[in-house]
């Protein structure tokens, strides 16, 4: 929502619970949902990471919307028929609709969807990966990493609360600001969180202890946008991720790392940005840059010790037909890579 007072994110509408013991009326169980995501999201690819560390591919299914959305939004036109194959709908909009006949707000992403009966769960984004980390425990692969550990939830909160306001929203704040002295008041912020964090993590490899944790995936989404779309779409430009030498190392590092770089794709986020938003970009016209294969240079964060996974192991390939499009110079709309 953009106003004179600057940008309100709506909460989510649809919060029920997938649990282990079903108290929401919806269960754990392999095969019976799927997730909906954008490639082009930062709050859904907060649940692709997830998924593709703990290994829920085969539990959890999988459903890419077009990153472009027209009027009626999120569509599944990147499938054949341009219909999702599991739900056979053509639009996010109906799982909605099949869960409240009348439901007249937004259709976001990410979104799980009941398979059987066609109906939205949730599309909770603060909580899907949450409970996906501890609810759904017994589907996780072995050696699966522990991204939200008992011991540590206190300070994972607490880092994750100020990431978001100021970080993951904070670029929305500033990109939707209506007047000078909202954008200002975001940007100042958001660029002051920036900063803490990046002494932060100047002595220390992840955000919380000595493992990746969901703290790291929060922050990860919004960096990795940070210089395609955030910095010249939203005006966040007192400087480029690659210009902060300990974020720009940290952000390669996460990319770098089994489960994260590999379900990005910056054809899909810069068109979503540039084309979607046409109050900011009425042209249209997605740009040619930045050259995205810096993101696989060296980043010697590994002199800081830590171990990525804890006790755990990486998570192997993505499954065929899950794998983000490569890396290529000028990865816009009409950039290679299937």
């Amino acid at each position: 929502m953009n106003d004179s007072a600057g940008f309100t994110r709506s909460p989510g509408h649809f919060t029920d619970r997938i649990t282990a013991d079903g108290r929401d009326g919806w269960p754990v169980e392999a095969g019976r949902y799927r997730l909906v995501v954008s490639r082009a999201c930062p709050w859904a690819s907060r649940s692709l990471v997830v998924r593709r560390l703990l290994g829920l591919e085969d539990a959890l299914s999988l459903a890419v919307a077009d990153p472009v959305q027209d009027e009626r939004g999120w569509r599944f036109t990147l499938d054949p028929d341009g219909r999702d194959p599991v739900l056979g709908i053509r639009y996010l909009s109906e799982a909605y609709r099949a869960r409240e006949r009348d439901h007249a707000g937004g259709v976001s992403v990410p979104a799980v969807v009941d398979v059987p009966s066609g109906r939205l769960v949730t599309n909770d984004y603060h909580r899907i990966t949450l409970d996906l980390a501890t609810e759904w425990r017994a589907l996780h692969r072995e050696g699966a990493p522990d991204l939200y550990p008992e011991a540590l939830r206190d300070e994972i909160d607490e880092r994750m609360e100020s990431v978001y306001r100021d970080i993951n929203n904070g670029v929305y704040r500033a990109g939707f600001a209506g007047r000078q002295e909202s954008y200002d008041a975001a940007y100042g912020r958001l660029f002051a969180r920036l900063d803490q964090v990046s002494e932060h993590l100047s002595t220390r490899r992840y955000l919380v202890g000595d493992t990746i944790t969901e703290a790291d995936v929060r922050l990860f989404t919004t960096l990795v946008r940070f210089d395609a779309v955030y910095h010249g779409h939203f005006k966040c430009n007192r400087n480029k991720l690659t210009e902060d030498r300990v974020l720009w190392a940290y952000a390669r590092d996460l990319f770098q790392t089994p489960g994260f770089g590999d379900t990005v794709d910056f054809d899909h986020i810069k068109r979503h940005y540039y084309q979607v938003h046409e109050d900011i970009n009425p042209t249209r016209i997605v740009p040619r840059g930045p050259d995205p294969r810096g993101w696989l240079t060296p980043h010697h964060r590994e002199e800081l010790g830590g171990r990525p996974f804890g006790d755990g192991t990486p998570p192997p390939p993505p499954p065929a037909g899950e794998t983000a499009r490569p890396l290529q110079e000028g990865c816009g709309r009409h950039g290679a890579g299937a």
